[in-house]
């Protein structure tokens, strides 16, 4: 017999409201991508009042045509002001404060980059939804770039001044000279930031992406930094030969082929009583925990769409950016670390601060 199943018809309606406002939501991040990547975010608050939108499509250098269509889309998300009076368009200061790069950490339209960049990879995810494996990095040619723009504004603002005391006793030693590796440094500019912040200490930046590395060498050149260095290292292959005093990770751990050995690798190569700071995604690793997770939808995604599975394409464990926690204490655990602290900064949604020692 057919089973008759009674529709609430109250519960569809709301259901059927919020996948509208999923759909738009998602194009109108994409949107929110493209004004940032091409200044109109920064082009329209510098022009401060309304205008056309051939005045703002001149004053970005930019055609009128696409400006055009893409404030339609801007005024009808609610980020862009409507004169209708006037044809013209105003992006309120309070908007301006969360979506352009003087905004630095806050400008929450350079993390509206990662949904274009995910969403460039559909047809090889869903091939391995279907067949399994993991998508490479090579079919992600902007990640680094990136990245390295959402990174680099918090590591501008935040990392000296507040991030480094989380660790004890570690702005002191910086300051009289200590020896510091960045795995997983990506383009650097951490380590760029901290070389430049503590002369007396040095720094070393690792990674296996040249390309990476050849921008934060770049950069250091540019800076005239003598304490900051490069080189290639495959984060699972630390030996431990060589020590440090302080080691680094800004979310490098969870998109690891084995994000075990490379934790592994850290806890030989500090020297005893050292300290290493990982940064890595708030959250828990039970899904049940992350329901109320402000940007639960937005990590999972992210994670499906490049963390897990470039970890899943060099045969790895596939953590996931949703690692969580609980999962992460036990990694640290099981390469040697009892001692792990776990901060969390104001204001910051997007990360755990954790702050594990090796004994002395």
């Amino acid at each position: 017999m057919e089973t008759v199943v009674e529709l609430d018809a109250g519960r569809m309606a709301a259901f059927g409201e919020k996948m509208l406002g999923i759909l738009n939501g998602g194009m109108a991040s994409y949107m929110i991508s493209i004004g940032h990547r091409v200044g109109l975010f920064d082009t329209m608050a510098g022009i401060g009042a309304p205008a056309t939108s051939a005045e703002i499509a001149s004053a970005a250098g930019l055609n009128e045509r696409y400006v055009r269509e893409w404030l339609g889309a801007m005024v009808t998300s609610g980020i862009v002001d409507y004169a209708s009076g006037r044809d013209a368009y105003a992006l309120p200061p309070e908007h301006a404060a969360m979506t352009t790069r003087a905004a630095g950490p806050n400008n929450l339209a350079n993390f509206a980059q990662l949904v274009p960049l995910c969403a460039s990879v559909e047809d090889e995810l869903i091939d391995k939804f279907r067949h399994g494996g993991g998508v490479p990095y090579s079919s992600y040619p902007r990640f680094h770039a990136a990245m390295a723009e959402i990174s680099g504004v918090t590591f501008d603002a935040a990392l000296v001044d507040v991030t480094l005391p989380l660790v004890p006793g570690a702005v002191e030693r910086l300051e009289a000279g200590i020896r510091v590796a960045d795995v997983g440094c990506g383009s650097g500019h951490a380590v760029n930031v901290m070389a430049k912040a503590f002369p007396k200490s040095t720094f070393v930046g690792m990674d296996f992406s040249d390309a990476a590395l050849a921008v934060g060498s770049a950069e250091a050149e540019a800076w005239g930094l003598a304490n900051a260095s490069f080189r290639t290292q495959d984060a699972a292959m630390l030996s431990g030969d060589e020590t440090f005093d302080m080691m680094t990770t800004f979310d490098a751990v969870h998109d690891q082929a084995d994000p075990q050995a490379m934790v592994n690798g850290i806890y030989r190569s500090l020297a005893p009583g050292g300290s290493w700071l990982c940064v890595d995604i708030q959250a828990s690793s039970h899904v049940g925990e992350n329901v109320a997770h402000p940007l639960g939808p937005f990590m999972y995604a992210v994670s499906c769409s490049h963390c897990m599975t470039v970890s899943l394409a060099y045969n790895g464990e596939g953590l996931g950016a949703m690692w969580g926690v609980q999962k992460a204490r036990e990694v640290f655990t099981a390469a040697g670390f009892d001692e792990i602290d776990v901060h969390n900064i104001p204001g910051d949604v997007f990360n755990n601060y954790y702050v594990c020692r090796k004994a002395a």
